[in-house]
């Protein structure tokens, strides 16, 4: 489905924030490897994806409303057995009852583990003045208490990819470090300009979040995605 389309769907429903799937569809157009996630709106269909998915699979909370999944216990991970996914649906609708009884939830999202890879985070948000810029760190700890993160205004080129990565105290990790084999840089300099890109066309974004992707030595996969879309329609 078309950017616009998505965007316009969700206007329809009268909201701003994307669901976890929405999200991720918004960004696939964009050019940037999310990984498949399909919608179960019962235990029964849970089992279903899975066992089309492959196991392991990860289980998510499925709302827009709710942002902070993981603090109300609405994800399980490593789910490898129908009735691990039978058992983590329950949980999941039942915590998202008891902690956000007002949300709308459309079900639980189920998509397969990936294995894991040196954790980046791409973002974006809006300045009153200058309009759009993209956010660049390594995830966990280096965002989250190093604040270990760069920022270029949107629209980037390539030098401005490459520069944002480079500053990072952290960017040693993605060389390979102490014999740890090293990130496809490539990968997440062509992720940001393309996210770049797609802010440049879309100024309905107001912000978004890809956190965390996981690099590899080839190739990386953004995880988890948030977008959130301006209250009115081409706002800067």
């Amino acid at each position: 489905m078309p950017a616009k389309d998505i965007i316009a769907a969700v206007r329809k429903d009268n909201r701003v924030n994307l669901t976890e799937i929405e999200s991720k569809l918004l960004l696939s157009e964009a050019g940037i490897p999310v990984v498949e996630t399909k919608l179960a709106t019962s235990k029964e269909d849970a089992v279903k994806i899975a066992e089309e998915l492959g196991y392991p699979v990860v289980l998510k909370i499925a709302s827009s409303e709710i942002l902070h999944k993981s603090d109300i216990g609405g994800v399980k991970l490593g789910l490898e057995t129908e009735s691990s996914v039978l058992e983590a649906y329950d949980e999941i609708i039942s915590n998202a009852r008891k902690h956000e009884p007002d949300a709308k939830v459309d079900g639980v999202s189920v998509q397969r583990a990936v294995k894991t890879g040196v954790e980046i985070i791409i973002g974006s948000s809006k300045d009153a003045q200058f309009g759009p810029f993209v956010m660049f760190g390594l995830g966990g700890v280096f965002v989250e208490v190093l604040k270990d993160v760069t920022f270029r205004i949107v629209p980037l080129e390539l030098r401005d990819a490459k520069e944002m990565i480079q500053e990072i105290k952290g960017y040693p990790l993605l060389e390979g470090y102490r014999g740890s084999a090293p990130s496809d840089i490539n990968a997440i300099e062509e992720s940001i300009i393309k996210l770049s890109n797609f802010l440049n066309e879309n100024d309905d974004i107001k912000e978004l979040d890809l956190n965390p992707i996981f690099v590899y030595e080839k190739g990386l996969t953004a995880v988890d995605a948030r977008v959130i879309l301006e209250e009115d329609a081409g706002k800067i």
